[in-house]
């Protein structure tokens, strides 16, 4: 220990206090230390170009890793591959290597990088540019994004043999305007995509579209390019790699990145009342971890599940450590930040000046902001997968690294935290993407026949195309002329397609406090419960309150305010059953899947005091119903189950068992927990039985729920087993929800009911 500071002198000490400080120890429930991998190494390829080869040990780079050479090899042989392997594994070679060797012996060649997010364009960019300077080739690489300024996108479309760019700037201003970047099209060899498994769910299922679309072009310019990958851990890489690109790919596995010890704590905060299994709030034991590694000068990241948590967060760590460090060294980052600002956060990591982060889910990808040695979860981020990704974000090269994963009180997090050998014995979750949702695909195709007319007998993916042709000439959009179909309309298609989103609309932030400054944005179906008038706003620590929402202008205007409370919606829902596409009877338990509308109506607010967390006051939210339609998955009990107990008794018993699943149901899916959500209804419409719903919170469905039909038996026993492990005596956060919600006995009919169905 350093005598003037009292600080220890590395990270290693400072465990070593931890593990004797008492009043931590207690709530740890378990801490694994990953023991330190070695290297594992296979030579240079001897076919690399000597210049290349040359540039490659001038950045100290003497030999490969195994999954490395293994990918440079099935590239080589004119494989399309995907190279999955963790964080900081130096996946970025996997394809530069193939891709540069190609350009140095064939000048005309051309390749597209497309990575989810402009930081890792940019990042890549960088990289590819110093290893150019260092051959002293004529390889140019260019960002092609939003920012690009006009003079320089023309130099780019002619000359650049590496365009690095994103699926959203691929699809609203390169496919739409091919023929001006006819010398790319004609001479592609390699598309490679980055971070393969940010792509599911909604935008997964855009961004298939997309390279279809891609695909279409490249055909007809008569190139026929091959596909590299780069995925981070996920039980299907293949498959959704299969998927996204339509064609077959081979799997390279085989890591040789070494890996520094690594010490992951599964952290529960103590209960504070044991009849109602309440604990103390996870976001205040987060902050206590983290102000702990702050103070002994241990670079940190702190993620958080919700923009409105790494809000609070912020503002108090950067209370809690005033004294000790200088507030712009611990900043904010998240998805709704201003481009600008995501960036000199970035450098202020890579640099050191920034000594803390909380953030979002933004930074669990690949940007490259230098090495943090300390990780804190606030909350099981949803899915194994994500968990790893964040924890790798500490520990980046050989040196020692702790994450701390603070439980909250919901089922999912408990679940984890009292089942270690669950999360570091099971794979991480499947990606899914649906890239034949009606809604997605009808969207693409109107985008492919604006950039060249179909053919009669084309196929767009796996789909036959005349039902959808003579339905976009009903409505005027396309004209048939022999046996082609081409655009009529005046407008441009992709500029009103979001990849984001599968309704086009979001929601943008304006400042009255500052010019009317745009702060940040928000998607159509979160704007009702975060942006409605009189909700507080959390932007970088500031609060703004909404004092406007100008719902047909899609602008909500707030204003900087100093409260001691944030703001939480509820959402009313009324859900119909359209078409039934399966079903299955097992006993008396009816389960069946198909397509369903969802009415969903924000009703009151309330205001919850920040560090209490207790109701100070409430409100009216006064704004129009929103519809979706979109896939769901039921299961209903039988009427001899429903006569056994009063209306009251079911209401709580399927209540109970609602709260449990929708927590449970993300472990079998690689989604945020928001992207599924679950209705239950004492008397549905539809069955006349007790019924719980699933359904897809994006129009048109995107997979979740069909995969939750699926694996039903598997679902049920989970949430029977977790009920009944709870330590509570008559329901708590932690199971079936609090006894104010589901009554005293509500426990106890949840599990009486779950016998019902299956779980046995």
């Amino acid at each position: 220990m350093n005598r003037w500071t009292g600080r220890a002198e590395n990270l290693e000490e400072w465990l070593g206090q931890l593990k004797a400080n008492e009043s931590v120890m207690e709530n740890v429930t378990h801490w694994r230390t990953l023991p330190p991998r070695e290297a594992s190494f296979a030579p240079l390829p001897k076919d690399l170009h000597p210049a290349w080869r040359d540039a490659l040990r001038k950045r100290g780079i003497e030999k490969l890793y195994s999954h490395q050479a293994a990918a440079y090899e099935a590239v080589r042989r004119g494989s399309h591959v995907v190279a999955v392997t963790p964080t900081a594994s130096g996946k970025t070679l996997c394809y530069n290597l193939p891709v540069v060797q190609s350009m140095l012996l064939q000048e005309e060649g051309r390749a597209l990088y497309l990575f989810p997010t402009k930081a890792l364009a940019q990042d890549q960019v960088a990289e590819l540019q110093v290893l150019a300077d260092l051959m002293d080739s004529g390889i140019k690489t260019h960002t092609y994004d939003g920012d690009t300024p006009p003079t320089v996108r023309n130099a780019i479309r002619n000359s650049g043999h590496i365009v690095v760019t994103n699926p959203d700037m691929l699809h609203s201003a390169i496919l739409p305007h091919h023929t001006k970047w006819v010398k790319l099209f004609e001479n592609i060899k390699y598309i490679v995509i980055d971070e393969v498994h940010a792509y599911r769910g909604i935008f997964g299922s855009h961004v298939a579209n997309v390279i279809r679309r891609l695909k279409r072009i490249c055909r007809f310019y008569g190139s026929n390019p091959q596909f590299i990958c780069a995925s981070a851990t996920i039980d299907n890489p293949r498959e959704h790699a299969e998927r996204l690109i339509g064609e077959k790919v081979e799997l390279v596995d085989n890591n040789g990145a070494p890996m520094g010890e690594k010490h992951f704590v599964l952290y529960n905060p103590p209960v504070v009342n044991k009849q109602l299994g309440i604990r103390r709030s996870s976001v205040l034991e987060t902050q206590k971890l983290a102000a702990m590694l702050l103070k002994q000068g241990v670079q940190t990241i702190v993620f958080a599940r919700s923009r409105v948590r790494v809000e609070l967060l912020l503002t108090y760590l950067q209370e809690l450590i005033r004294d000790k460090l200088d507030g712009k060294t611990i900043r904010g980052y998240r998805g709704g930040y201003l481009p600008k600002l995501r960036r000199e956060i970035e450098k202020g990591l890579r640099t050191g000046e920034i000594r803390g982060v909380v953030s979002t889910n933004a930074l669990e990808l690949g940007i490259d902001i230098g090495q943090l040695q300390a990780c804190v979860l606030n909350g099981y981020p949803g899915t194994i997968a994500s968990t790893w990704q964040q924890s790798g974000r500490a520990g980046r090269r050989m040196e020692s690294s702790v994450t701390f994963l603070v439980a909250s009180s919901n089922p999912l997090d408990q679940y984890m935290i009292q089942n270690p050998d669950f999360f570091f014995g099971h794979p991480p979750e499947r990606a899914l993407i649906h890239p034949d949702n009606l809604l997605v695909l009808i969207d693409h195709v109107k985008c492919a026949a604006y950039e060249l007319p179909f053919r009669a007998g084309e196929r767009f993916g796996s789909e036959s195309l005349e039902d959808m042709m003579e339905f976009l000439v009903e409505e005027k959009v396309l004209h048939k002329a022999g046996d082609r179909w081409f655009w009529m309309e005046q407008s441009f298609p992709a500029h009103n397609i979001s990849l984001r989103s599968a309704a086009q609309e979001n929601f943008i932030i304006v400042d009255m406090t500052h010019d009317n400054r745009v702060l940040g944005e928000v998607d159509r179906f979160s704007a009702p419960t975060l942006i409605h008038e009189e909700a507080i706003y959390i932007h970088e620590g500031i609060q703004f309150q909404v004092e406007k929402l100008d719902y047909p202008e899609k602008k909500a205007y707030v204003r900087q305010v100093d409260v001691d409370y944030y703001t939480d919606a509820n959402l009313a829902v009324e859900l119909k059953v359209l078409h039934v596409d399966k079903e299955k009877l097992t006993g008396d338990l009816l389960r069946q899947y198909g397509e369903v509308t969802v009415n969903a109506k924000a009703t009151i607010f309330k205001k919850i005091r920040l560090r209490s967390h207790e109701n100070i006051g409430s409100g009216p939210i006064h704004l129009p119903e929103e519809e979706l339609h979109t896939c769901g998955y039921w299961f209903s009990f039988s009427e001899e189950a429903a006569a056994r107990k009063s209306k009251n008794e079911m209401q709580f018993a399927l209540l109970g068992i609602a709260n449990v699943l929708v927590h449970i149901a993300p472990l079998y899916l690689m989604c945020d927990p928001f992207d599924i959500r679950v209705v239950p209804q004492v008397k549905a419409v539809h069955t006349q039985r007790p019924t719980i719903y699933f359904y897809d919170r994006y129009p048109g469905g995107v997979g979740l729920s069909e995969r939750l039909f699926e694996v039903h038996d598997e679902l049920i026993a989970h949430a029977k087993s977790m009920i009944t492990s709870c330590s509570c005596l008559s329901g708590c956060p932690a199971c079936v929800g609090p006894i104010e919600e589901v009554g005293l006995l509500g426990k106890q009919q949840a599990l009486e009911l779950l016998q019902e169905a299956g779980a046995r």
